[in-house]
């Protein structure tokens, strides 16, 4: 049976779920544990959740959303489901992933901002932890309560702690790398100097890893194998699925890279304007739809002949990287589908922030003694693919800067869902959307009831996301009223969401630091500045962010604060000194003791 013909029983009992369920209905458990579902709720088979998280994919690189990469698989998923056009996380990978696991704004489940970009000044500050703290509870520990079988593969990058691992957060299978990234051919090779080593853990406890894979088949391979395991057939699963595709080090097999070949010689200028031309044609964005050109995007044509072809490469494993990603997606639908378990799986699709536009500059001499970045082989075992500035506002398209930025192009991302909820196949959806939704939206389609601010008997952060639910279904144009907020904050970039208007201050290097105000409606490519136009608007949001701003502990930027930079700073002391503190402090004593060795014997040459 196709994703379009799910059973008319379960349609009628989901909906009248939704349209019975009064809030007191659904909180009425709250307390120490989710209860158990009622007869009548029982009496409805629950779906099994897939939840896929891209790493770093920009707004149009799914085929679904403008791009030429291939992308079928996902493509489907798309066509028998709904796109959320309009769909926002934060700007780095960490503050998503804390959101999309617990519902709880980043601020305030205590990943206020990335570990490895964390200024000195706010670590440790409350909602500065760098991890999830103690109060908040995850999705999957609430699925996990209900009966649902719980899995997760790939990119943890919520905390290391023991209490913090997926065996304690509510998987009952895990394999998972617990920080930001790593080689994807060479599992435990860092992918930057940030720690003393790549920290992979099993089931709570260190891992050992294969000396070789590809990060999106072992993923896959993995969480197949969650399934094929468990023998608890009568029980719906949750599966959850961290790729580090497209993150640095982009790598791809070698005969998809080839199938790219000349694909992108014209540029990303030329680029962005074809994806914008389909997106238009698709209808993710208004036919008056204008881009702006960021600063860090160099002119295609006035590059040397040997660096555009340099850059032609770069982009040619990224879009392999993307489409390998897709095939193994495709493997894993294909298995639900040979088992029978596809027409009751829900698919939930998502990038956990825009595409990487930092130019790796500041870790040259690193990569330099660690990776190759020769044209002929990048892409390869050993070698280091980075999109770059250019590449990565072709990806963002039509939208304004990138990853770590509070533009739409760092916190726009697409996103889709597909299976047995979802009444509106091949549909977009442009109402505002948060990560924050995603908790509540698979806990009502679980037949989960939310907790209101208890768990087994202790207080914990309430849900900040809306369910989406009404969406899925098509009984609701939006989930938030026109006068509710949504704010935003990251590394001092910040934004603040009310109704179709966007208040947003990006800081330098990228920016000014100057508040501005646009109309995502008609200008999601942030170009029209109203805030002298809407002067009353401008200045009642502002005073909106200030007061979420406080109420959420949002601490302000140290001068000259940059994001790559402070990256670079805090791997001094979590990598360079814990690794070679020993060499390094034999280095500079030489420094300090030759020159008064040589005066010493200059001296004795005297007498």
């Amino acid at each position: 049976m196709s994703i379009n013909t799910w059973p008319r029983c379960y349609l009628l009992g989901i909906g009248l779920l939704g349209t019975l369920a009064s809030p007191i209905a659904l909180h009425a458990t709250a307390g120490s544990r989710a209860a158990a579902p009622t007869a009548a709720v029982a009496a409805a088979k629950r779906p099994n959740i897939v939840v896929l998280v891209a790493d770093d994919w920009g707004f149009s690189d799914l085929g679904a959303f403008g791009g030429e990469i291939d992308t079928p698989h996902l493509n489907a998923l798309a066509d028998a489901g709904l796109r959320f056009s309009n769909f926002h996380v934060a700007a780095s990978c960490s503050p998503t992933r804390s959101m999309l696991l617990t519902g709880v704004d980043n601020h305030r489940n205590g990943v206020g901002n990335l570990r490895e970009a964390m200024p000195t000044e706010h670590v440790g500050k409350p909602g500065y932890q760098g991890s999830l703290t103690r109060n908040v509870v995850t999705v999957a520990s609430l699925l996990q309560d209900s009966g649902y079988r719980t899995y997760i593969a790939g990119k943890w990058n919520v905390g290391s702690e023991p209490y913090n691992l997926p065996n304690q957060r509510g998987f009952d299978k895990s394999i998972v790398q617990g920080d930001t990234g790593s080689d994807n051919w060479e599992p435990n090779k860092q992918y930057l100097p940030h720690l003393p080593q790549v920290y992979w853990f099993e089931d709570g406890q260190p891992a050992t890893m294969p000396a070789e894979f590809y990060s999106s088949q072992y993923f896959v391979d993995r969480t197949i194998g969650y399934i094929n395991a468990d023998q608890r057939k009568d029980q719906p699963f949750f599966a959850y699925v961290g790729f580090q595709a497209n993150h640095v080090p982009v790598q791809a097999p070698k005969d998809l890279i080839d199938k790219y070949k000349g694909r992108y010689k014209d540029g990303w200028t030329a680029l962005r304007e074809r994806r914008l031309a389909k997106q238009i044609a698709l209808g993710l964005v208004p036919p008056t739809t204008r881009m702006t050109t960021m600063s860090t995007t160099g002119d295609w044509k006035a590059l040397p002949e040997k660096e555009r072809l340099h850059m032609e490469r770069q982009m040619e494993v990224y879009a392999a990287m993307a489409e390998a990603m897709d095939v193994h997606v495709g493997r894993l639908v294909e298995h639900l589908k040979k088992t029978g378990q596809y027409d009751n799986t829900v698919f939930l699709f998502l990038s956990d922030n825009g595409p990487e536009g930092s130019d790796y500059h500041e870790a040259q001499p690193w990569l330099f003694f660690n990776y190759k970045q020769d044209t002929e082989t990048l892409g390869a075992k050993g070698t280091y693919g980075i999109p770059g500035p250019g590449w990565a506002s072709a990806s963002a398209t039509p939208l304004y800067t990138y990853k770590f930025w509070a533009g739409e192009g760092g916190i726009r991302t697409p996103m889709l869902m597909a299976g047995p909820p979802v009444r509106r196949a091949n549909q977009i959806e442009n109402a505002l959307t948060h990560v924050t939704d995603i908790t509540p939206t698979l806990l009502e389609i679980a037949q989960v009831p939310q907790h209101t601010g208890q768990y087994k008997g202790s207080p914990v952060e309430a849900l900040t996301g809306m369910s989406l639910l009404p969406l899925l279904q098509g009984t609701a144009t939006a989930v938030r009223k026109p006068e509710q907020t949504l704010g935003y904050e990251l590394s001092g970039n910040s934004a603040l969401f009310k109704g179709n208007l966007k208040l947003l201050r990006n800081m330098p290097p990228l920016d000014d630091g100057v508040w501005r105000l646009y109309d995502l409606r008609t200008d999601p490519g942030e170009t029209h500045d109203l805030s002298t136009q809407m002067p009353e608007e401008f200045a009642a949001m502002q005073a909106d962010f200030a007061a979420w701003a406080q109420a959420n502990q949002v601490l302000d930027m140290p001068p000259n604060y940059s994001p790559q930079k402070q990256v670079m700073i805090n791997g001094f002391w979590r990598y360079w000194l814990p690794v070679h503190g020993k060499t390094m402090a034999l280095i500079l004593a030489a420094l300090v003791l030759l020159p008064v060795w040589l005066l010493v014997r200059k001296r004795k040459r005297r007498l």
